[in-house]
């Protein structure tokens, strides 16, 4: 069983509990959607969590008490949860397909399928198309359209799995094939590999004296739903998270060239095997071959571009976009790597849409082998998420002093705030009340469909005051759910290089934001890029190495970061700033 699939469940009853407002559906609402979070986060499968230690271990993820737990090992020994059948037979309709289409929540779902009968995605599209929406009360013409381009956005990105579900997956089928003492080497390739916001299938390398065995066990594995193709050095499933995954035993001669191969991208490997035909050369998965047929080079990637007079090239490098030329001419950059990532400037805690208290997150921190955070909660225009007013950010701030003292030294926690960007461009606190933190991250979290001129100008009207640290995920965007809202992205940096502000790489899985191509826009202008993992649960600061990730398929190199820096020097650049 997936993490992603007990999330996804967890998300669905808050979903359904959340149509009808009772004194207790919004209590529970959040719980699930917490507890969905940690459980999304687990870097352990759930079941084999619950095999090592029973009801007592699954309380120790984050967010879930004894009734969670409960629902927890009822899923894990029936494959089914008695309050989501329930809740089905209340709404029978396909939720978590409904409320993936960019404008249509939980309560428009059922509204829809109490006037219209729509239950599924098929059902909303006839409904669409047809016109019928638009004579519901409530909703108009306005609507229908976009709800249509909800539908056509999650048609384009359909069979695709966000990056942060795709490599847990990925990772958790290496381990065990490593675990299982059939392999001898075994590797994540693919788009996977190359860090790709999304991921369309899993590709899996390795080198086996008995393959047969390895095919076999790799079938039989707990996250394979059923299998699609099976031979003796290559297998193909269909994985219960939804994507299919290839498993191919290579001759250990020829690993580095099928390595290279099977990483990708297509015309990144176009590119260069129009290097080796130049050079007189044969390259294929199989290795790197002179005009005789004699292999030249096969067993490391590295050597196999050093053959053809290149670096190696980074795989989050490997697009097409400039890097074989800078290959060829020893240019390629030292690009960022998590190791670099010195501290984590965008985090929550319980105080308002966060799971865990801040003495957790800073001990989770110090596990991630972080040296600072800064504890950025929301602001009170953001509602939904508990956002703090004046007063209550005042009080907080006193208790990072005092949690600063009780950590001595450990770790530094800076004072901070989420600090939404209001439609005019002014910010949700008082300027006396945001000068107070040490980091101000300026976020969107309202009005999207601004005309592009105007959420410019919004954003750089906010970053004109000289109070915001950090641009928070600023092109708003949702992987797979939400386009980015219209926006000048070239204004924005501009006006961030003019008053000294960091632009983030939000690491958080569903935005990915900065993504890469925009990165590569952006660094055109003398910002930094701060990498953060917008964590709300002890268990997401793993998401850094998802925007790294990022960094480095926008080739930043470390300087380029704004948090590569060590406390001390963090420190001095935030307190310069006031």
């Amino acid at each position: 069983m997936s993490n992603k699939i007990l999330a996804d469940i967890f998300d669905e009853i808050a979903d359904l509990i959340s149509v009808d407002e009772t004194p207790d559906s919004r209590f529970e609402v959040r719980a699930y959607k917490k507890a969905a979070l940690a459980i999304g986060a687990l870097q352990e499968p759930i079941e084999q969590m619950y095999a090592a230690g029973g009801h007592d271990a699954l309380m120790t993820i984050p967010g879930v008490g004894k009734g969670l737990a409960d629902k927890i090992e009822e899923y894990v020994n029936t494959g089914k949860i008695s309050r989501l059948e329930k809740l089905k037979l209340k709404y029978p309709i396909q939720m978590a397909d409904l409320t993936s289409v960019q404008g249509l929540g939980p309560k428009t779902a059922v509204a829809l399928y109490r006037a219209l009968g729509v239950r599924n995605i098929e059902d909303l599209k006839k409904a669409v198309q047809s016109h019928k929406v638009r004579d519901l009360p409530g909703f108009g013409a306005k609507r229908e359209e976009l709800l249509e381009a909800g539908l056509q956005m999650r048609e384009s990105s359909k069979g695709r799995l966000l990056l942060g579900d795709a490599v847990p997956e990925a990772e958790g089928i290496v381990s065990a094939l490593s675990k299982s003492g059939l392999v001898d080497k075994v590797l994540i390739a693919g788009s996977a590999r190359r860090m790709r916001d999304t991921v369309g299938d899993i590709d899996i390398l390795a080198t086996s004296n008995a393959p047969s065995k390895v095919m076999d066990f790799f079938a039989k594995l707990p996250a394979v739903e059923r299998i699609i193709v099976s031979g003796p050095t290559k297998t193909t499933v269909w994985l219960k998270v939804g994507l299919s995954c290839d498993l191919r035993v290579i001759e250990p001669d020829s690993f580095g060239a099928a390595l290279q191969y099977f990483t990708g991208s297509k015309d990144h490997n176009v590119q260069v095997r129009q290097i080796a035909v130049k050079k007189g050369y044969k390259l294929n998965e199989y290795g790197l071959f002179d005009k005789k047929d004699k292999l030249v080079s096969s067993k490391d990637e590295a050597d196999i571009y050093e053959a053809l007079g290149m670096q190696l090239v980074p795989p989050e490098m490997r697009e097409a976009r400039g890097e074989v030329k800078l290959a060829l001419e020893h240019k390629i950059p030292t690009i960022v790597e998590l190791d670099d990532i010195f501290g984590d400037m965008h985090t929550h805690t319980k105080e308002t849409d966060g799971t865990n208290t801040m003495e957790e997150m800073a001990t989770a921190a110090i596990k991630a082998h972080l040296q600072y955070i800064a504890v950025t909660n929301h602001t009170k225009s953001l509602k939904v998420a508990h956002g703090m007013n004046d007063k209550q950010f005042i009080s907080f701030f006193k208790k990072v002093d005092e949690m600063n003292e009780k950590l001595d030294g450990k770790l530094r926690i800076f004072k901070g705030g989420e600090v939404d960007i209001l439609k005019d461009g002014s910010l949700d606190l008082q300027p006396s009340t945001i000068r107070q933190m040490d980091c101000v991250i300026g976020s969107v979290h309202s009005l999207f469909k601004m005309p592009e001129t105007e959420m410019t100008k919004r954003i750089t009207t906010a970053l004109g005051t000289g109070l915001v640290t950090i641009l928070g995920h600023p092109t708003g965007r949702e992987v797979n759910g939400r386009e980015p809202y219209q926006l000048n992205l070239d204004k924005v940096a501009e006006s961030a290089e003019d008053n000294g502000v960091a632009l983030e790489i939000d690491a958080f899985p569903g935005r990915l934001d900065l993504n890469d191509t925009n990165i590569m826009s952006a660094s055109k202008y003398k910002v930094k890029f701060s990498v953060d993992s917008d964590s709300h649960s002890t268990m997401h600061f793993g998401f850094l190495k998802y925007g790294v990730g990022m960094a480095r398929r926008g080739w930043l190199t470390k300087d380029r970061v704004f948090n590569s820096v060590d406390a001390r020097r963090m420190e001095k650049m935030l307190a310069s700033r006031k």
